[in-house]
């Protein structure tokens, strides 16, 4: 497993295991969720999902926590109304003031025997906020399984590109606007 107590300020709070703030969340489906097709309309999934990403990294956190960006949304198969969906979350990696939170999202078919089938996954960032909504110290994130602990190198990987991704449009806009083009 990762060894987080070399990296880590001593000033930050101490570790907290993966299981300690991992949650699921359980909504059945009705005909306000729909969309023009007939099936549960994508926005009603994302906020499920920011629903449960938000608890864990409260939960994480140990106070407010606000969404910061949400990365990846895939949407694998159509919800129905009727269907039972479980929304489960879990902090993936922490930085100082940051966490990555991995949610599934799975649907059981209300009328079939068979076991929930994964319909969306989603990747987001939260901050931890103090009262003034200033950023505040989060306890890093400790992986129990080695399940935990590719999650966290993979969130190491997007968080990589998140910031490269930012720093190259910074320095596009910035060349454009040193060249009198502010579109």
């Amino acid at each position: 497993m990762t060894d987080l107590a070399s990296s880590v300020p001593e000033s930050a709070p101490p570790g907290k295991p993966t299981s300690a703030s991992r949650t699921t969340l359980s909504h059945i489906m009705t005909h306000s969720d729909t969309n023009l097709l007939g099936t549960v309309h994508g926005g009603v999934i994302m906020k499920l999902v920011d629903d449960a990403a938000g608890a864990v990294a409260g939960r994480h956190s140990e106070g407010p926590a606000v969404t910061a960006s949400m990365d990846e949304m895939v949407f694998l198969e159509p919800v129905r109304v009727g269907d039972l969906v479980h929304v489960k979350a879990q902090v993936n990696w922490t930085g100082r003031t940051s966490m990555e939170v991995g949610v599934r999202v799975l649907a059981e078919r209300w009328n079939e025997s068979t076991p929930p089938t994964q319909v969306g996954t989603a990747y987001l960032v939260f901050a931890a906020v103090n009262a003034e909504g200033k950023p505040r110290p989060v306890p890093p994130v400790v992986p129990e399984t080695e399940r935990d602990e590719r999650r966290y190198q993979e969130a190491q990987i997007r968080r990589t590109h998140r910031l490269a991704r930012r720093r190259a449009i910074k320095e596009l806009r910035d060349r454009r606007a040193a060249e009198g083009l502010n579109d």
